[in-house]
């Protein structure tokens, strides 16, 4: 902050936009305005004049009231303290307005994000020299954040120079020095455990890596029919009661990521209640203790000031990028990003800017893809690997994926995971449309389950989804003529790919057994079904009647599998699969014998 801010007066309001009178404001600097010193942010600059975008509401604010300049630009405060924290959407505590203030957040009031009273253990890096050269990200020392979480203190990426000083191994606030570095042109900077950083700017790295592995969730539909590599962007369009939030929270819970974060953009406030209810209860099945001590969230409802609803998204991939500098995977989830589309029209109408389609603004699709390219796995300043994956919902109107939206989006992601309301309706859940659906991390998918888990994957995903495919074919003619019209070989291929969306598809957040497959249990399900599928054309082809399949026990204890054999329970899957193997031997052995007899 400046020693001495601008001042200024408020000449014009128009809802969140206030229209000042501020020399030597900038582009982007935070703005205290009025009485109750509401913050936000320069947009615009005519002349002395500033147009300044407010994070509150600007109710009962009046012309004539004073305005200064902070002399920073939004920017969030990183450091120990982030993990298991709530936010809203211009990083304030919650917690701690609650427990102050009560369950309304007034307005101006702007405590710091980060506990400035509590204690952390700081360990310094023993291989750093007092007098050595620093550059940009390096390792200065660590801070247990969490049980699961070493909090690695990295020296700012606008920061380098000589080591003057590091402090011994000890408990420091945040506030505290832990150092002292002298830069090129001579002058002397404080270090501490946290710094801040500019949320519109993305943080610097060394150089970008394609994506090497898969993000294992533990949904088959995703992991196996549309996988998402580490780093992607993927989205989850749907309309309303499709099931986006529970997909989000299966993701948040069960995927191989270090940290995970929540932003809650404009949604409906008893959804992020839920959330903000349910997540300290979860447990964390890596670790068995709790979820939040590698989650932290971020809260902006539907009735919160909509220009704080734009800055969400920008503060939570900040702090995504921070957590991928120390080394970490972050998966980052915004819900929805339909709602912080809606911030930008409604602040662009505001600004009479000219509307496009749908009224959204012409900059929609740059500012979508300026916010998804943030994600991707990066080497860092110090030398490390990190990744951030990005998760967004979107909630087209009606379920209109040509929307625009939806449809800009589409063309800036690399996994569609398009949730339909007609398997909601029917109670098909995941309500993940294998026909919508895609992914463009199939080859990198492919070589990771052939290393880890089973060479020929990628040839069983591309039977299965071939089987839906024809499917999809076949339930046209049934729908016009009935199923009489098929062959004996046609309606299997129906059963079968009715057997893989029972036995494979379908996956129950609720179940306990269910919930999460791992990716060998998965893999074993593919080869399950598509050992059933092919064992029974084969006997098809020698004349066994369908019907006669299609009364097996084998298929129905098939479809149970996934309930009956958790994940570390692939040994009796194996045997599962032997079983079928051997009992379509014997009905062929025994349709031999019956025609042999007959002759």
């Amino acid at each position: 902050m400046s020693d001495h801010p601008e001042r200024g007066t408020i000449r014009a309001i128009n809802g969140p936009i206030i229209t000042i009178r501020l020399p030597g404001v900038r582009i982007g600097e935070q703005v205290r305005v009025g009485h109750l010193g509401l913050i936000g942010e320069a947009i615009a600059l005519q002349g002395d004049e500033a147009v300044i975008q407010a994070y509150e509401s600007t109710e009962g604010v009046r012309p004539g009231e004073p305005a200064a300049g902070l002399g920073w630009p939004l920017s969030v405060e990183l450091g120990p303290g982030l993990i298991g924290g709530i936010f809203d959407g211009v990083q304030r505590p919650l917690q701690e307005i609650c427990e102050s203030a009560g369950d309304h957040i007034p307005r101006g009031l702007t405590p710091p994000a980060l506990n400035r009273e509590k204690l952390w253990h700081f360990v310094p890096d023993p291989t750093l020299r007092l007098g050595s050269l620093l550059t940009a990200g390096t390792h200065l020392g660590s801070v247990q954040e969490s049980a699961r979480i070493e909090h690695r203190i990295l020296l700012p990426p606008d920061h380098q120079g000589e080591l003057l000083e590091l402090a011994p191994e000890g408990d420091y606030r945040l506030e505290d020095p832990i150092g002292r570095l002298r830069s090129a042109d001579g002058r002397s900077h404080k270090l501490k455990l946290f710094q801040r950083w500019p949320v519109r700017t993305p943080r610097p790295y060394r150089q970008r890596h394609p994506s090497a592995e898969p993000l294992i969730t533990g949904q088959r539909i995703m992991d196996t029919f549309f996988p998402m590599a580490k780093g992607g962007k993927a989205a989850v369009p749907g309309p309303f009661g499709a099931g986006k939030t529970v997909v989000q929270h299966q993701i948040a819970r069960w995927s191989n990521a270090d940290v995970v974060i929540f932003v809650g953009c404009g949604e409906r406030g008893n959804e992020l209640v839920d959330v903000l209810e349910t997540f300290p209860q979860l447990q964390d099945p890596h670790t068995g203790r709790s979820l939040m001590e590698r989650t932290l969230l971020i809260a902006n409802t539907s009735n919160m000031p909509v220009v704080a609803r734009e800055a969400s998204i920008y503060v939570g991939i900040t702090i995504a990028e921070y957590y991928r500098d120390q080394g970490y995977d972050v998966v980052m989830l915004a819900d929805s990003t339909s709602r912080w589309a809606e911030a930008l029209r409604e602040v662009s109408g505001r600004l009479g800017q000219m509307p496009v389609e749908d009224g959204y603004p012409a900059y929609l699709a740059s500012r979508l893809a300026a916010v998804y390219e943030r994600a991707g796995q990066i080497e860092t300043l110090s030398g490390m690997r990190g990744s951030v994956s990005l998760i967004g919902t979107v909630s087209p109107p009606g379920g209109d994926f040509s929307e625009p939206v939806t449809a800009h989006t589409k063309e800036i992601i690399q996994t569609f995971w398009a949730l339909s309301k007609e398997l909601a309706d029917a109670r098909h859940y995941p309500a993940i449309d294998w026909v919508s659906s895609f992914s463009d991390h199939i080859a990198v998918a492919a070589e990771w389950w052939k290393r880890e888990v089973g060479s020929n994957w990628a040839q069983r995903r591309a039977k299965a989804l071939a089987l839906l495919a024809r499917d999809a074919e076949l339930s046209r003619i049934v729908n016009l003529v009935g199923p009489e019209a098929l062959s004996d070989a046609q309606r299997w291929e129906l059963e079968s790919a009715l057997l893989i969306k029972e036995a494979l598809l379908q996956q129950s957040a609720l179940d306990p057994i269910d919930t999460f497959s791992s990716p060998e249990k998965q893999y074993l399900l593919l080869k399950m079904v598509l050992l059933i599928y092919q064992g029974g054309a084969d006997l098809i082809e020698l004349g066994v009647p369908v019907q006669e399949l299609m009364e097996l026990p084998l298929l129905a204890r098939a479809r149970r599998a996934k309930q009956r054999f958790s994940s570390t329970e692939t040994e009796q899957l194996r045997e599962l699969n032997e079983e079928i193997i051997q009992a379509f031997e014997e009905v062929r052995m025994e349709y031999a014998k019956f025609k042999e007899h007959r002759q």
